[in-house]
C-alpha cells in the first residue's frame, strides 16, 4: 500500500525525509466496523527518543501500534521503518503487548519465553546453544528476573510477566521498542524497572514509543508524546505538545480537573 506524500509547499517528498524516521505513519485508517478506530493519521517518532502515545479509552492508540506492526489491516495509509516498507525492516522492531492479550496459561518456563526473542539466531531448527542461554539469562537480569529464569510464567505475577516480556523484547537487539501499555496493573516496583530500562535504551540510541495512560508521569518519563482521539491531536516534544489546550481537544470532559493539575 502506497501512498505519494507531500512537502508543505505541495512538492512531492523526497524518500530521505521518511528514512529519519525509525517509524513514520501517513494517511492510516483503520476500521472494526463502519466508526473508523483510527481515521487519517500522521505521526512520526523521532530517533533517539521516548515518545508517549496518549489519549482517552477507546482513542485508537493501541489499534495505531498494531497497525503499525501489520497486526490489524489498515484501510489506508503507509507505515515505514526507518524509510523501507515494514515487511523488510521487522527484525529492527521489538514489540510488547499488553499483558491482557497473552494467554498465560500456556506451559512454558520464563527463560524459553526470553529465548522466543532469539528466533533469528536460532533458526528453523530452534537448536539453543549457551551463548543463546547467555544472553537470554543477561536480559532477565536486566529487569531484575534472573532468579526466575526457570519458574513457570503463569506462576508469575503480573508486573513480573510484564518484565519477562520486556527481557523477551531486549533479546532481540532491536533498535526500535513499541510497548503496549507496559505499566497498566503493574507494582510500583516493576514500574520502576521498567522505565529504568527504557531511559537506558534511549541511553543507548535506540527508539521507545510507549502507549500510556498515566498524564501524571509523562513529564518525568518522556520527550515526546503523541496525543490521538481516532485523529491525530497533537505531536511534539512534551514542553510543545502536552499542553492544557492539546489535552482537553483529546479528552474532553473526560479529563478532569485534579488529572488535568497533575498533568500539567
Amino acid at each position: 500500500m502506497t501512498l505519494t506524500l507531500a512537502a508543505a509547499d505541495g512538492r512531492p517528498a523526497p524518500a530521505e525525509d521518511l528514512a529519519h524516521f525509525p517509524l513514520a505513519i501517513r494517511g492510516l485508517t483503520v476500521s472494526y466496523g463502519e466508526k473508523p478506530a483510527v481515521f487519517s493519521v500522521d505521526a512520526s517518532f523521532h530517533p533517539g527518543a521516548m515518545t508517549a502515545i496518549i489519549g482517552p479509552n477507546g482513542a485508537g492508540k493501541s489499534t495505531l501500534l498494531k497497525a503499525a506492526l501489520g497486526i490489524v489491516t489498515p484501510l489506508s495509509g503507509q507505515i515505514t521503518c526507518y524509510g523501507r516498507p515494514l515487511a523488510r525492516q521487522r527484525e529492527r522492531i521489538a514489540y510488547v503487548p499488553q499483558r491482557a492479550s497473552v494467554d498465560w496459561d500456556f506451559p512454558t518456563r520464563v527463560i524459553d519465553v526470553v529465548l522466543m526473542g532469539l528466533y533469528r539466531q536460532l533458526g528453523l531448527l530452534g537448536r539453543v546453544r549457551q551463548r543463546h542461554l547467555d544472553t537470554a539469562r543477561a536480559c532477565l537480569d536486566r529487569v531484575g528476573m534472573a532468579e526466575f529464569a526457570t519458574r513457570q510464567i503463569g506462576q508469575l505475577s503480573g508486573g513480573q510477566q510484564q518484565r519477562v516480556f520486556l527481557a523477551r523484547a531486549l533479546a532481540q537487539g532491536a533498535d526500535l521498542y513499541l510497548l503496549d501499555e507496559p505499566f497498566a496493573g503493574v507494582d510500583a516496583a516493576t514500574e520502576k524497572a521498567i522505565i529504568a530500562v527504557l531511559k537506558d535504551l534511549k541511553a543507548q540510541g535506540k527508539t521507545v514509543v510507549v502507549v500510556h495512560h498515566d498524564l501524571a508521569t509523562v513529564r518525568d518519563y518522556f520527550d515526546r508524546v503523541f496525543l490521538i482521539n481516532t485523529t491525530r491531536i497533537a505531536e511534539g516534544t512534551v514542553a510543545e505538545a502536552f499542553t492544557e489546550t492539546n489535552l482537553q481537544a483529546a479528552y474532553g470532559g473526560r479529563l478532569a480537573t485534579a488529572q488535568m493539575g497533575a498533568a500539567v
